[in-house]
């Protein structure tokens, strides 16, 4: 499997992808710096869940 495919396969399918200037090499450098990126850690996900869903469970219990 080759990095933009495994990419593309932890991702699944893009259907919409902004246009940007430079069209496709634009997504290209953008898949080829993630591509290189290490895994996150699962104390970063877990950072990452609370910024993002941490102050909707507080909003619901208030």
């Amino acid at each position: 499997m080759t990095a933009a495919t495994a990419t593309q396969a932890r991702r699944g399918p893009s259907t919409c992808r902004p246009a940007r200037p430079g069209g496709a090499a634009y997504w290209e450098r953008v898949e080829a710096i993630v591509d290189q990126a290490p895994p996150l850690t699962d104390e970063q996900r877990l950072a990452i869940r609370l910024a993002i869903w941490g102050g909707v469970t507080r909003k619901a219990a208030a």
